[in-house]
């Protein structure tokens, strides 16, 4: 299958795919397909390495050159007709797709690798970001052209680039000593069904495929965008002309707060565990909400700029200091990293201002984040966790128009990822899945299933690797058995990987935060990835996370054999039983060498399964390389007697 591309010039007579620019990777030891556009019957010369590869345009003027596979190498001038792309690399190609927690950049996890990223840049490793795009008629020629379109790595080539995608290019280059080229191609809150073909969905789910059609008529969904925006719009407006808050300004610096409530936020819980505290009471609460503080400052600092750390808070934000804007976010997941002007910090007292804007939930603070001023000479100023906070204006909801967008199904695989094959690849990477843990989870495997097979069908590559991720563990702990989304959709990753070739699967269930959905330990979750790469690809007997290969009961003992010893004996935790009934218990489990001895609270239990919850944080069980095993659940075997 071809996939062609737009135009490039006006004048040029054969196109080629935004993904042909200088500075592009190609995948080595594999055939290389260059392919475009052009006039029909028009003859097409590519030169590569001084030898030349001629096709003709069939009648639509698509036309492709399989270049033979190549050993890593470069830079070397790819030349079509009379194009020439420069600085071309041939390496490992790395395809990074999924949802929000690809799209996390460097910037946003630079304080937790500083110095590893100020001290690092490769021009062995390239960097290309497919752009937001969705069309819900069908596959598009081309993608979008984009900025970041095979950079090498720098900090501020990569400073809005993917950290996972950033990380893993490191982390390749270093096992390969060759040229490494990753391309990512994801899209925030975004589920499984929109990255799957429209045939696909009609074979499985016709009613998914549906929902995008009903989207096909462009003059509605611009009607319908339109009004969308213009009832935001005046949502919006209506808000801020009666907010009492901009009436009296409530930002200033003399603005008198003392009957405002006070409220300890960002704090911890008696028993240990992070709580958002809601600043209101109300959990519907929709429009705007004050929470003011003082901050001291000594005369050596007054007058200088500094960082602000306002955390994470829910939703928008508007945030001041002595009666002047700092800084704004519009939604809720960013960290809030604002810059202090210099001449704005008086010396003593400095009123510190956060205006929320809510359109759904009580407004609040998340714990566990960073509350502090940064000055240059390294001095920290931490905020206190007490807020005087007052509500602003109470909204009713904004009217919601639906005009359908990226999150139908099939739009970002039209869109974003046809538009890319046959560009050859030596892997791909699948990090997604928390847009499906409501009620369709259940469906998760077979969408999964059907995306890495689709994938491979679309680049005529049965046995293409692939990666996936786990989801990570997240929000409130919990000490009693749970059936979630997040464990069905996890067990679905499980599941495919283990039943399809080529197919690893990456646990991350200790490297969530559980007041954060976009965890930053991203260089932990590249390292691994590429673990899983480099098991599948060169050497089967690299470790990767333990795995059950056989569970069996004798009365109330069940023993778990694993492919691997675990990394010490003694107690493990957050394992659990089933009861005739179906319900499971919590039950003491130990570990010994390649085994896991349980202790059933009741003869012969029928399943047994492991961290089964959100945020399973006494999970211990981990291989001899430190890599931890997977959640799962398993029917147990009563051995003949």
């Amino acid at each position: 299958m071809f996939a062609f591309l737009g135009a490039m010039t006006a004048e040029a007579k054969v196109q080629l795919p935004q993904m042909f620019q200088n500075g592009m990777v190609l995948q080595r030891g594999k055939p290389i397909p260059v392919w475009g556009q052009a006039d029909a019957g028009e003859r097409v010369s590519v030169t590569f390495r001084k030898k030349v590869y001629e096709t003709t345009a069939d009648d639509s003027g698509r036309w492709q050159i399989m270049l033979p596979q190549q050993k890593a190498g470069g830079p070397y001038t790819l030349t079509v007709n009379d194009r020439t792309i420069e600085d071309c690399l041939v390496g490992d190609v790395w395809l990074c797709s999924g949802q929000s927690n690809i799209d996390v950049t460097i910037e946003r996890v630079y304080p937790q690798y500083g110095k590893l990223i100020d001290d690092y840049q490769n021009p062995q490793i390239r960097m290309f970001r497919v752009q937001t795009d969705y069309d819900t008629h069908g596959p598009k020629h081309d993608v979008k052209p984009t900025p970041i379109n095979w950079k090498p790595v720098t900090k501020d080539n990569a400073w809005l680039f993917s950290a996972v995608g950033y990380f893993l290019g490191r982390e390749m280059f270093e096992k390969t000593g060759v040229p490494q080229g990753v391309i990512v191609n994801s899209l925030g809150g975004t589920p499984i069904q929109a990255w799957l073909s429209a045939d696909t969905l009609q074979q499985h789910f016709p009613g998914e495929y549906h929902r995008t059609q009903f989207y096909q008529d462009d003059e509605m969904v611009r009607a319908m965008q339109r009004a969308g925006m213009l009832a935001q719009n005046r949502w919006q407006a209506i808000m801020n002309e009666t907010d009492p808050g901009f009436i009296e300004h409530y930002d200033a610096l003399g603005f008198d707060d003392s009957q405002w409530e006070v409220k300890k936020v960002f704090s911890m819980q008696a028993n240990g565990r992070p709580q958002s505290v809601n600043l209101t009471n109300d959990f519907r609460y929709q429009g705007s909400f004050w929470a003011r503080q003082y901050v001291e400052i000594d005369a050596a600092h007054a007058g200088q700029s500094c960082r602000l750390l306002v955390g994470t808070l829910y939703d928008a934000d508007q945030t001041y200091v002595n009666g002047q804007q700092v800084g704004s976010t519009g939604y809720q997941y960013p960290p809030r990293r604002y810059t202090i002007p210099a001449g704005l910090l008086v010396k003593g007292r400095n009123a510190l201002t956060v205006r929320f804007v809510t359109k759904g939930g009580a407004p609040h603070f998340i714990p566990e984040k960073p509350y502090m001023l940064i000055f240059d000479d390294g001095t920290e100023v931490p905020l206190s966790d007490q807020w005087r906070v007052h509500e602003g204006v109470k909204m009713q909801p904004c009217p919601g128009i639906d005009a359908g967008g990226q999150n139908l199904p099939t739009v970002l695989y039209n869109a974003m990822l046809y538009p890319l094959a046959p560009y050859a690849l030596q892997g791909v990477v699948w990090y997604q899945g928390e847009s499906n843990t409501g009620g369709d989870a259940r469906n998760y495997e077979t969408w999964l299933t059907e995306l890495v097979t689709g994938w491979r069908q679309l680049w005529k590559q049965p046995e293409l690797p692939f990666v996936i991720v786990q989801l990570a563990n997240f929000m409130e702990p919990s000490d009693k058995p749970q059936d979630t989304g997040w464990s069905t959709v996890r067990e679905a990753q499980r599941q495919v990987a283990a039943k399809l070739n080529n197919v690893e699967l990456v646990c991350a269930i200790d490297l969530g935060e559980a007041v954060d959905i976009h965890p930053l330990r991203k260089r932990e979750v590249a390292q691994r990835i590429a673990l899983g790469f480099e098991h599948t690809l060169w050497n089967k007997k690299t470790l990767l996370s333990p795995q059950v290969i056989k569970a069996e009961a004798d009365g109330r003992q069940v023993v778990l054999t694993l492919d691997q010893p675990l990394r010490t004996d003694g107690s493990l935790y957050e394992f659990e039983v089933a009861s005739a009934d179906g319900r499971f218990h919590n039950v003491e489990a130990t570990a010994k060498g390649d085994r896991i001895i349980i202790q059933s609270p009741f003869e012969n239990p029928q399943r047994v399964r492991y961290a089964w919850k959100n945020n399973p944080v006494r999970a211990n069980a981990y291989g001899k390389t430190g890599l931890p095993m997977s959640p799962f659940t398993y029917s147990v075997s009563v051995p003949n007697r």
